[in-house]
């Protein structure tokens, strides 16, 4: 059998099959529907009375009629639509279906021969027909909806046990319309929305979907009780951190307990639906708008080209994977060391984009041989190098490994990338690498002094991201948290002042590709992380996010700064200018490069000392090489919980 794809206002239809059973049951009906329409719009033409002559005209008239609207009905697609989901979207399809077919009858009607008169269909009966037939079409498609979400919410309310919790929805807009449609047509949701509560003044006293806007966030103490509500739900698309907490301190006043519906990430990736109720989340109150992509600069970017990702494993290495294969590259190299990792990624992968070219190379990015006949096979066109030793506190312990792979494997990648001819060279950097007090930051910056020194040395454009922390991260703080929620605590935080910047994974892999994309070469861009967060407070929200109180249900312990730790990161030094770029997240730092001859001594002498195992001599020579860095070795305090307990005690206020 032959397939056939429909073209609508220029985008493609979904491929459908002429010869398909499916197809017939909705050809009878819809042939008696519009063979009923025509009857009809004669009937009504003349009075019900229709004199013999036309009735051998309309005999005539009525399959060349049939025939032109069932090609209009297969032209838009209409058969393509499941009936059970027809809405508004579609109704344009049978506007555009009622045109395609009384156009030709119009035009049958001013210039078909005397002779062939008995061909041309009256005016007022062409109009009325393609009211009648069309209206009826969609009428019959939009019944068969509503019985089959009768029938629906009946057998799921008979498998659930009935019981309703009464609810409030906070906001009124967009999400909150998506929220009450699909609770109200799902039977097996425990919810019953009893109203909205939107601080908007012309939305108040108005009624959506059946659901009345009750008030606004001042009268939620008094709806909580004359309503015996069991708890509120957020449903503003795209509330910011200032709303979150602003309607949670609200909702602890009361007391009642807020949950939230899904953001328009998680539908998008299709992990839950809109009536999904969960409840609120660290990510929520860390929140940020969402990201909004060059599309047209992220093709030429990716598309149809070989994409190279390292550590493709890891928190930000998969998502950079994930959003890379959005743009359907011509093949995806996966660069991870850790096999497991690696499985899952590519599994993902393969899952999510069947027809995507995916290779999956186990590898270290230090091993210069290894990665140079990777280079060889795949010679890719944009290499993202996510592969780092990030870990603060790990890395002073292992000093030499930090240079090894932070330093030493950038420089072997970025050179291996310039002979080969990659277009792009994409260096993952960090925060930390401002004034860098740990040996994590001072090899990301001595990173960074290397990719700026490769863009002279080759045509391939080598460019920097740096950020700060990203949420749920492998080893970041939050996981930490939570697992220490789980075990019953303490909460372990280190300083009740220090702060840091946060951001959502798929945001910084989004924002690295735009920098990327748009990177001309030598630069290193600094990512728009927000306002600090102070880790104490962060920990106090995580906590009662977990249904428990602060000090009283979980402690939070105060352990001391560990080396390398500052109380508060940034993201440029005074010494650099920031300057805009057109998009509004994302700076460029005007940092000097070192001279050539300077990177290459640096390198030469970190490698020695690298092979060495000399921890002293590499904390000195960075201290040398990097005047804003301090990398002297902190003392450890034997009794970090004794020194802090003043300080733990004031933070209990």
């Amino acid at each position: 059998m032959t397939d056939h794809s429909y073209l609508n206002g220029g985008k493609r239809r979904v491929p459908m099959k002429l010869f398909n059973a499916r197809i017939y049951l909705y050809v009878l009906p819809d042939l008696v529907v519009m063979s009923g329409a025509f009857a009809l719009a004669y009937l009504l033409r003349f009075d019900f009375d229709v004199p013999p002559r036309e009735v051998r005209n309309a005999l005539v008239q009525w399959p060349m009629v049939l025939a032109l609207q069932f090609a209009a009905l297969f032209w838009t697609g209409a058969y393509t639509f499941i009936w059970r989901y027809i809405g508004i979207a579609e109704l344009k399809t049978f506007i555009k279906s009622a045109v395609y077919s009384s156009a030709p009858l119009i035009l049958l009607r001013f210039f078909l021969p005397d002779p062939h008169a008995y061909g041309r269909v009256p005016l007022s009966i062409i109009l009325m027909n393609a009211m009648l037939a069309f209206g009826g079409l969609l009428g019959i498609r939009i019944l068969r909806r509503v019985l089959y979400e009768r029938f629906e919410k009946r057998h799921k309310a008979q498998r659930s046990d009935g019981r309703k919790r009464p609810v409030l929805l906070i906001g009124a807009g967009r999400a909150g319309v998506l929220a009450v449609r699909e609770i109200q047509s799902c039977g097996d949701v425990d919810l019953d929305v009893k109203g909205f509560i939107d601080d908007d003044p012309r939305k108040q006293g108005s009624v959506i979907h059946g659901v009345p806007v009750l008030g606004t966030t001042r009268d939620l103490p008094r709806l909580v009780e004359e309503l015996k509500i069991d708890h509120v739900v957020i449903s503003i698309a795209q509330a910011s951190r200032r709303d979150f907490r602003r309607i949670l301190d609200l909702c602890e006043q009361v007391p009642i307990k807020a949950r939230i519906i899904p953001g328009l990430y998680e539908l998008l990736q299709g992990k839950v639906q809109v009536s999904r109720v969960r409840d609120i989340q660290i990510e929520d109150l860390l929140g940020r708008e969402p990201v909004h992509l060059d599309q047209e600069l992220m093709e030429r970017l990716l598309a149809e080209r070989v994409v190279m990702v390292t550590g493709a494993g890891g928190s930000i290495g998969s998502e950079l994977a994930r959003q890379a294969a959005r743009f359907r590259p011509s093949r995806l190299v996966l660069v991870e060391r850790a096999e497991f990792a690696l499985f899952n990624i590519e599994r993902e992968l393969k899952q999510k984009w069947p027809d995507l070219e995916i290779a999956a190379v186990v590898g270290d990015v230090g091993d210069e041989v290894r990665m140079r006949a990777v280079f060889a096979r795949h010679a890719p066109h944009v290499v993202l190098h996510a592969a780092a030793h990030k870990h603060v506190p790990m890395m002073e312990r292992n000093v030499a490994e930090a240079v090894r792979n932070n330093v030493l494997a950038t420089r072997s990648l970025g050179q291996l990338a310039g002979r080969f001819d990659a277009e792009v060279f994409v260096l993952i950097s960090s925060d930390k690498a401002v004034r860098p007090t740990s040996i994590m930051g001072a090899t990301k910056r001595v990173a960074e002094l290397v990719v700026q020194d490769l863009n002279r040395r080759y045509a391939t454009r080598y460019v920097a991201v740096r950020f700060g922390n990203v949420i749920d991260s492998a080893g970041s703080v939050i996981p930490i948290f939570r697992q220490q929620i789980r075990e019953g605590g303490p909460v372990t935080v280190t300083h009740p002042d220090m702060t840091r910047y946060f951001m959502t994974i798929p945001e910084a892999a989004q924002l690295v590709l735009q920098a990327g994309a748009m990177g001309e070469g030598g630069e290193i861009f600094i990512l728009d992380m927000g306002e600090p967060v102070r880790i104490l407070d962060l920990a106090k929200q995580i906590i009662k996010l977990s249904g428990l109180k602060p000090f009283e249900d979980i402690e939070i312990v105060f352990t001391g700064m560990r080396p390398g730790e500052k109380l508060f990161e940034e993201l440029q030094m005074t010494e650099e200018m920031m300057t805009r770029t057109r998009h509004p997240k994302i700076f460029i730092g005007r940092i000097s490069a070192y001279p050539p001859r300077v990177v290459n001594e640096a390198l030469e002498r970190l490698a020695d000392l690298a092979q060495r195992d000399d921890e002293a001599g590499i904390r000195d020579y960075l201290t040398r090489l990097l005047p804003e860095a301090q990398l002297r070795r902190a003392p450890v305090d034997s009794s970090p919980f004794a020194a802090v307990k003043a300080v733990q005690l004031a933070a209990r206020s």
